[in-house]
């Protein structure tokens, strides 16, 4: 069975054909696997790979593909986006994937624990959790104990989700216990119930606050420098192409990705 046919087996990614943008080398920071060896990066990198990405990074992830391509015409990438716990699922029952980037470690070592994973994964962001609301604050939602009102429709993160476990953190550091209505299977249906309005408040990503272009807006709150989660990605050992893989790994690593994700809003690792 072909790479393409077997990619029709995921049913969570939405997949596009998006560009890539290489680095040399001396792009690749610190503990990159790039240390002056011929690597795709120096002569143009070239094929074709899949990247699983957590919801979270679509935005960046999608600008940083077509910017890699656009480099290296020769090179193409497919990208799948959903709840980095549902990625991890779909790799382990056999989706074709070359390259995943999770939204913790957590998932990140499921698949490192099984020997799915090809080296050491390498983090390269932060994301903490804000509170979304719907656009001027209607509510008057302030912090988490506002979340605990009879009044407000919240939905979160399922747990195995990152944002899930994340928001389980801030839960606990602030004493409160919080109702949701709803727990979704990755962060961008919680931001997507909030921007139609099916719910009051929905706990996400600084990134996903700030890449909603104003259809929501953000309501910082002190307890989430308690759940600081951190990025890793990673190639697969079942990569069709391990060179290009790395390649793209390294890229996101490098400073011109790290300036992408910093524009979005992510922390450094």
């Amino acid at each position: 069975m072909s790479r393409r046919s077997r990619s029709l087996l995921v049913p969570l990614a939405v997949v596009a054909a998006l560009g890539l943008s290489a680095c040399s080398t001396t792009d690749a920071p610190a503990g990159s696997s790039s240390s002056g060896s011929t690597t795709a990066t120096d002569r143009g990198a070239t094929g074709s790979i899949t990247v699983f990405a957590a919801a979270s990074l679509q935005q960046t992830f999608t600008t940083l593909g077509k910017d890699f391509e656009l480099a290296n015409p020769g090179a193409s990438i497919e990208f799948s986006f959903a709840g980095s716990s549902d990625l991890v699922t779909q790799i382990q029952n056999g989706a074709p994937a070359d390259v995943f980037a999770s939204a913790d470690e957590a998932n990140m070592a499921k698949l490192s624990s099984t020997d799915l994973a090809s080296g050491s994964p390498r983090d390269f962001a932060t994301n903490v959790l804000e509170i979304a609301v719907a656009p001027g604050n209607p509510k008057g939602i302030t912090g988490l104990d506002d979340l605990t009102g009879s009044g407000v429709q919240l939905v979160t993160c399922a747990a195995p989700v990152p944002c899930g476990a994340a928001t389980a953190k801030v839960e606990s550091a602030a004493g409160v216990d919080l109702r949701p209505v709803s727990e979704e299977q990755s962060v961008t249906d919680v931001l997507g119930k909030v921007e139609s309005g099916q719910a009051d408040a929905g706990l996400v990503y600084v990134t996903d606050v700030q890449g909603a272009d104003g259809k929501v807006d953000g309501v910082p709150f002190d307890e989430s420098s308690k759940a600081v989660n951190t990025y890793p990605i990673g190639v697969l050992k079942e990569s069709e192409d391990p060179e290009l893989a790395q390649a793209f790994s390294d890229y996101v690593r490098s400073a011109t990705g790290q300036k992408v994700l910093a524009a979005a809003g992510f922390g450094k690792p």
